[in-house]
């Protein structure tokens, strides 16, 4: 039984070292040649004009988050679809609940006025 234990002790040691060592190597072989240019913020390549510091109106976000919650929503039904003739009832039934939940919560935003544009 301990041994099982010893493959993902060994595991949770080893990991970190994966994404680091591309990091590491990278700062002690790396080039290294800074300059001004270098080290400003990209910003596309074109300079600001006007005022950078503006605010956007938070439904933008609002609408960015509904569209992901139906996104996976849609990632979710495409397999229970295809796999509808092999499905248990207890299947059928925990789709129809993630469904309602989906729809409870397309409810709720449309009652808030969410998804108004304004």
């Amino acid at each position: 039984m301990l041994a099982d234990w010893q493959y993902i002790g060994i595991f949770l040691a080893i990991s970190p070292i994966f994404p680091a060592a591309p990091v590491l190597l990278q700062w002690l072989l790396g080039p290294k040649k800074p300059n001004s240019i270098k080290n400003s913020a990209y910003e596309c390549g074109i300079e600001t004009v006007g005022d950078t510091w503006i605010q956007f109106k938070v439904q933008y976000y609002i609408y960015a988050l509904i569209f992901v919650v139906f996104d996976v929503e849609a990632v979710f039904l495409f397999p229970i679809a295809a796999a509808y003739g092999q499905l248990s009832l207890f299947a059928i039934g925990a789709t129809a609940l993630f469904i309602i939940l989906l729809a409870d919560g397309l409810a709720y935003a449309w009652a808030k006025g969410a998804l108004e544009w304004i």
